[in-house]
């Protein structure tokens, strides 16, 4: 089974519902930000775990590379595109991501 890492900006509403919802489904999930501030930051042991990142936006990707451009070049990456507009576990965040994490 693949391991899947969900991000977001602060790891706390849109990675965070990911997580839950894909493990809900028996799928091996965590979560983390990019930012400082995160709940839980991404970090080298996150990425390495992982054999699927998702990310939430383009630029989440882009500051993975850059900070560990090693791992980065060995991982599968998806974009979801979701937008940094929804709350954690709110119904239409729900929908998109039971959704995506589907086609994965």
């Amino acid at each position: 089974m693949k391991k899947i890492l969900f991000v977001c900006t602060a790891n706390e509403h849109r990675s965070k519902t990911a997580e839950e919802l894909a493990k809900s489904l028996g799928i091996k999930a965590k979560s983390a930000g990019v930012v400082e501030f995160a709940h839980t930051m991404i970090s080298k042991q996150l990425l390495e775990w992982a054999d699927i990142v998702v990310v939430m936006e383009s630029w989440h990707k882009e500051e993975i590379a850059k900070r560990f451009p090693k791992i980065y070049s060995k991982k599968r990456f998806v974009n979801f595109n979701i937008p940094d507009m929804y709350p954690y576990m709110t119904p239409e965040l729900v929908r998109i991501l039971e959704e995506k994490i589907k086609r994965l």
